[in-house]
C-alpha cells in the first residue's frame, strides 16, 4: 500500500506535467496567453483533487495486488 506521502507526491508531479499540456493547447486554440494560463490552473484544481482521490480508492482495492505470505520464516 502507497503512503500519503508518496500519492500525493505523484498527483503533484503528474499535474505539473499536465498543467503545461494543457495550457499550451489552450493558448494554441485562443491566442490569449492569460485565459491559457486560467483554463490550466483551474482543470489542475480539480484534476489534482479526482486523481489523488482516485489513487487513495485504488489503494483500498485488493484487484490485481499480490498477496502477502500468510506467514514468514
Amino acid at each position: 500500500m502507497e503512503s500519503f506521502a508518496r500519492s500525493l507526491v505523484k498527483s503533484l508531479s503528474w499535474r505539473f506535467v499536465a498543467v503545461i499540456i494543457t495550457t499550451s493547447v489552450a493558448w494554441f486554440v485562443t491566442g490569449e496567453k492569460m485565459f491559457a494560463l486560467a483554463i490550466g490552473v483551474i482543470d489542475t484544481v480539480i484534476k489534482l483533487a479526482a486523481y489523488f482521490a482516485h489513487e487513495r480508492i485504488w489503494n483500498r482495492i485488493d484487484f490485481g495486488k499480490a498477496k502477502p505470505p500468510e506467514y514468514t520464516i
